[in-house]
Formats: structure tokens, C-alpha cells, sequence
């Protein structure tokens, strides 16, 4: 009798659901007719058809599914699917913790550790959900103990962030100043090793400069709506100082695409500098330069250092000065982010943000998912296996800490004389060692502009202004039109052999 009672219920949903289907179908059926018959209405006819089939289908799902159902699962499972079938990894949802996390992981009157984050919402077996660090803010907690943009947070306190939410996570990292957290720190396959950080106030200034010998070096961590000006500040206050300037824009992972153009209005007298392009009108810009804002003379040697967190207005910045022949690229390869987004809230204080536009430069190339390389690669060597495991060691141990506050005020004499003591035990490279000790050092102070003893690329910066021809080397750089040119020529003689060889 239950079994039969059973039966009969489940026809009765079957029955349900065929009748469910039928009368969207049929109203699909008429819709498409209607449609068809004022070509038109077409496309609106389509878009109010879907739209009818979506919320036929919630209401049936929240009347009829065999637990009851939060609405608001259902709305962010179906926001986030309506976008990722874009296909589009820069385009997405953002829950009420995303569009959090959008802002800085800490700024304003709390404290925190300076480490701007991302994190996948979805947590899987094969590829947990755990945090990356994006970028470290300059002077803050996270970037004087070292840690890199690609970093993963694999635990706070011994939790594994894969389980928590980024509101959870941004609970954990900001505190009360003065107070510690621990991070696991997970870098590459082999490398993983903890960092106890103590909270601070913080503070993100876009632009930081200085001279260096004769060039006017000046570092951006981002371009927000202050940071054209502040290049200015720097052009300005060194004008009768510099020969030659150095842009650093590596692990500058963009921002405003008006700040980019502005600062590459400072060093381009004509021509375009960016260009955008979408399908819909309105989004397509063009920005040129102007001969009245030129703040650099054309005889002023200039240097952009870029690396593979290089991306987005970095991209537009450096892409520029390479199309203008107006600078010489030296570092890795940048990220290679080529389009436009634009945050946009919802009104339940979430939101998304959608590609609405890519960029071009001024030889009309899209750099998207190829990247910028350099005029010079200049690369820090990868760690072995067995250097891998040392500098984890190294890191996870208090050593260095102990000593450094067992003698204060080390000196760089001092600093190098207790390196090649590590090195008897922890087999890696002096620089790197030298390093981890004088970022303890430099713990409780204002981190320098710069480290030349272990900054490779800026090194080799110096040593084209200050030992090389630069005109001749950038009468034999290419732009990118024809670096593009040469890579689809190279991709078409690679699939031809391949054809041939099939």
C-alpha cells in the first residue's frame, strides 16, 4: 500500500512537471511565432521568452524541489551561471563579500596586514578555494615579510582558507593594531612556510620616487585617481636633477585606464595612446597625446621595468611608450590583460562586473592573453628543489628574528657577514639571504625606495643607461605590431608542420 501510495505521488510530480514543460513550451511556441512574425520585435520578443522560462523555472524549483530552497541561493546560482557562461575569466559575480573585497584588504582606521586578495568562490578537491595575494601594499606587514604577488594563503591561524568565506577571511587578516596573525604561505609546488604578521594602520600611496645616481626612478603599485599627479609631483620636483627616468610597473596590477593614459601624456608629444573598442558605440575611445601636456623632453632616455603581475593599465602604459619608441622594456613578460571592466552594484549591496570594451595600442594590437614581452628579459633564477625546502625552513623558523633582535642596528656589513653564516646551514643564493635578513632589519622601519644588492632588473636598468648605447638598443626594438606579426607568423609555420607531419 506505501508502495503504491509512493508511486502514485511520484506520477503525480511527473504529471507536474510535464504539464510544466508543456505550458512553456507552448508558450516558447507562441512567442517564436509572434517573433517571427514581427521581425522587428525579434530580439525582444527572445529576451522577454527567456526571461519568462527563468522564472518559471525558480518558482517551480522553490514549489516543488524536495528540500526547501533559500531564494537567495537560487539568485546568486543563477547570476553566477548567467555569467560564467560568458566564458569570460574577467567577467563575474560579486556576492556581498566580493564586492567587499574589492576595496583594499586594509585600509581606513582598522588594522591589517596590506595584502590585497583574491578568491575563487567555488572550493574543489583538486584545486581548493585557497586565498592569493594579488598584490602587497608598499611598507605594510605582508610586504616587508616578503610575501610575492601569487602567493596563496593556505591557513590563517591554522584554518584552512579554502573552507571560509572571503567576509571570513577579511575578519581574520584586519584586527586590532599591534596584534599578531599567522599565515601559512604557499608558493609554488614545494614551497610552503609560516609568517606571523603584526597588524598596522595602512596606508597605499600609488607612487613612490627617488634618485638613483643620475635617473629619477619612479615606482607605481597601481593607478588610481591620484597617481598621474603624483608622476607629476615626482617629474616636478627632480626636473634639474634626472638624466634618464625608470618606470617600475612591476606587480602593478592596473587600476584606472585614465591615469595610464595621462601619465603616458607626460612622455608622447603626438599620436594615439590607447584606443578602445566594443560593440556598443559608446565605449569606443580614443586617447591621443597632446604636444601642451609633454612633461618629458624626447632626449630624456627612459626604462619601464615590467614583470609577469604587470597587467591591465600597466599594460596600457607600457604598450604606449613601446608603440612611441618611447621607452625601452626591461623585466619578464607582462600578464597580459587586454579589456575593460566595470564594477557595477546591485541594489541588495552586491554586483558584477563585465568586460564591456578591450583596448588596443597605438599600432592597433590587443594584447589580451599574450602579454607585452621586454625589449631585455631580465629573470630572477628559479630556486632548485633543495633551495625550495631551505628558504621554507628558513622562513618558518624564527632564526633570523632572534638574531636581528639580539643585535639591533644591524649594519650591511653585518647583515652580509651573518648571511654567509646561513649559508653554512641553509644552502641558498647570498642575495636571497641577505635579503630575509634585511627585511627583518627593516621590519620596524620605512622600507627603502629600493634594494639594489638584490634588485636584479633595476640593476640592469642602471647598467643600460650607464654602459650601453641606448639609442642604438631602441633603434632595434620592435613594437608591437610587429612582435605580433612575428609570433602569428611563427604560430602558422608550427600548425603547417604539424599538418604536414599528420
Amino acid at each position: 500500500m506505501e508502495k503504491a501510495k509512493s508511486s502514485a505521488g511520484g506520477l503525480k510530480k511527473a504529471l507536474k512537471f510535464v504539464f510544466f514543460y508543456a505550458v512553456v513550451s507552448i508558450s516558447a511556441s507562441q512567442c517564436f511565432a509572434q517573433s517571427s512574425a514581427v521581425t522587428a520585435d525579434k530580439k525582444a520578443q527572445r529576451d522577454r521568452e527567456y526571461l519568462e522560462i527563468i522564472n518559471s523555472l525558480y518558482y517551480y524549483i522553490q514549489q516543488n524541489y524536495v528540500d526547501e530552497v533559500d531564494a537567495e541561493k537560487l539568485y546568486e546560482g543563477a547570476l553566477k551561471g548567467m555569467i560564467e557562461s560568458l566564458g569570460d575569466p574577467y567577467s563575474q559575480y560579486l556576492s556581498k563579500d566580493d564586492w567587499r573585497s574589492l576595496s583594499d584588504t586594509t585600509v581606513g582606521t582598522f588594522g591589517g596586514v596590506g595584502l590585497s586578495i583574491t578568491k575563487p568562490t567555488e572550493n574543489k578537491a583538486d584545486k581548493p578555494a585557497y586565498v592569493e595575494v594579488a598584490q602587497p601594499i608598499d611598507d605594510s606587514p605582508g610586504a616587508k615579510a616578503g610575501i610575492q604577488p601569487g602567493d596563496f594563503i593556505v591557513k590563517i591561524d591554522g584554518t584552512d582558507t579554502s573552507t571560509l568565506t572571503m567576509n571570513e577571511v577579511l575578519d581574520r587578516l584586519r584586527g586590532t593594531v599591534g596584534e599578531p596573525v599567522t599565515v601559512t604561505i604557499k608558493r609554488g609546488k614545494k614551497m610552503e612556510f609560516d609568517c606571523t604578521l603584526v597588524r598596522a594602520l595602512i596606508e597605499n600611496p600609488t607612487v613612490k620616487y627617488g634618485m638613483i645616481r643620475d635617473s629619477l626612478y619612479i615606482r607605481l603599485s597601481e593607478f588610481g585617481s591620484t597617481t598621474a599627479d603624483k608622476v607629476k609631483d615626482a617629474l616636478d620636483k627632480h626636473r634639474r636633477s634626472y638624466k634618464s627616468i625608470i618606470l617600475d610597473l612591476r606587480n602593478n596590477g592596473g587600476g584606472l585606464l585614465t591615469a595610464a593614459y595621462n601619465i603616458a601624456d607626460m612622455f608622447i608629444d603626438d599620436g594615439v595612446i590607447v584606443s578602445t573598442k566594443s560593440r556598443i558605440a559608446y565605449e569606443n575611445s580614443v586617447y591621443t597625446a597632446a604636444k601642451r601636456n609633454t612633461e618629458v623632453p624626447a632626449e630624456i632616455p627612459v626604462i619601464v621595468l615590467i614583470n609577469g603581475a604587470s597587467a591591465s593599465a600597466s599594460e596600457i602604459l607600457a604598450g604606449a611608450l613601446k608603440d612611441a619608441r618611447r621607452a625601452y622594456l626591461v623585466g619578464e613578460k607582462s600578464f597580459g590583460k587586454g579589456s575593460v571592466q566595470i564594477p557595477t552594484p546591485l541594489i541588495n549591496n552586491d554586483g558584477f562586473k563585465i568586460t564591456v570594451a578591450k583596448y588596443y595600442s597605438p599600432t592597433d594590437v590587443n594584447i589580451d592573453k599574450v602579454g607585452i614581452p621586454p625589449d631585455r628579459e631580465v629573470s630572477s633564477p628559479e630556486m632548485t628543489d633543495e633551495e625550495s625546502e631551505a628558504f621554507s625552513k628558513l622562513m618558518s623558523e624564527d632564526t633570523i628574528e632572534k638574531y636581528v633582535e639580539e643585535h639591533p642596528g644591524m649594519s650591511e656589513a653585518a647583515i652580509a657577514s651573518y648571511a654567509k653564516q646561513l649559508q653554512k646551514t641553509y644552502k641558498l643564493d647570498l642575495r636571497i639571504i641577505r635579503k630575509m635578513v634585511r627585511n627583518q632589519v627593516q621590519r620596524t622601519q620605512k622600507s627603502p625606495l629600493y634594494d639594489l644588492d638584490y634588485d636584479l632588473q633595476l640593476n640592469a636598468a642602471l647598467g643600460i643607461f650607464e654602459e650601453e648605447d641606448y639609442g642604438a638598443l631602441m633603434s632595434q626594438a620592435k613594437d608591437l605590431k610587429q612582435l605580433e606579426t612575428e609570433r602569428l607568423a611563427k604560430e602558422n609555420q608550427t600548425a603547417k608542420a604539424d599538418t604536414e607531419k599528420q
